[in-house]
């Protein structure tokens, strides 16, 4: 394939990068024309354009689990690997929220580029997805690449009245405003906790919006066992 700047017609790079992704299922998800100065790559050309790469449900599981090596953090290494042959393809630069320190504010990122919200969790929900969704790098071009219209949506959390999230954990490590990460992972090697460990936290589940995207229970115990430090994330 040949860089971005070679492509014609207004959307075709942005479509084909997804439809590049989307064969691992991954999904392009929107991004943001940085502001002058505020991004640049290593050559020290300016940032102009910032994709995000994410997952939606499960389905990146599929292509995950059928090209998974032995090894640390092998879902952090197959993603890098992955984002490394299409910003190759395409002239972008590939970042990943496991970079640093200093980190990249995938979150910040986020929110400037589709309609997700803080949720009492702290996890960033999508009106449509629910808590059932992460974004697993971004990449980065120097040139202004055309990006679709973010679509104009509010948080569903404004209009959820009895935020089941912050009931269900049977710990109570939510309060809306901070997580206590040292219950979660002491109730989570207990026998108590084997409901959470084997199929995902009981306060994302909790939540209503987004049902037909929650993790498969296979996909989830991964996460909770990388959680747990018994895998790599």
């Amino acid at each position: 394939m040949a860089p971005a700047s070679e492509h014609a017609g207004p959307l075709r790079v942005y479509e084909e990068i997804g439809q590049c992704l989307a064969a691992h299922g991954l999904l392009l998800r929107n991004g943001f024309h940085p502001d002058a100065g505020e991004l640049s790559l290593e050559s020290g050309e300016a940032v102009a354009t910032l994709l995000l790469v994410g997952h939606v449900g499960s389905a990146i599981w599929p292509a995950f689990r059928a090209a998974r090596t032995e090894g640390p953090d092998p879902l952090d290494r197959w993603s890098r690997s992955v984002l490394e042959k299409v910003g190759d393809a395409f002239g972008g630069r590939p970042v990943m929220p496991s970079d640093g320190p200093p980190y990249w504010p995938f979150q910040q990122w986020a929110m400037r580029a589709e309609p997700v919200f803080p949720s009492p969790l702290g996890i960033l929900i999508h009106p449509l997805y629910g808590l059932w969704h992460g974004y697993r790098g971004a990449l980065l071009f120097a040139e202004r690449l055309e990006l679709p219209e973010s679509a104009d949506a509010s948080s569903p959390c404004d209009r959820c009245r009895d935020r089941p999230c912050l009931s269900a954990c049977p710990v109570g490590a939510f309060n809306g405003a901070a997580y206590d990460v040292s219950a979660c992972r002491a109730h989570l090697r207990t026998e108590a906790g084997a409901a959470c460990l084997g199929g995902s936290c009981l306060a994302r589940r909790a939540c209503p919006v987004g049902a037909p995207y929650v993790y498969r229970d296979d996909h989830a115990r991964f996460h909770m066992a990388a959680f747990q430090g018994d895998s790599g994330g």
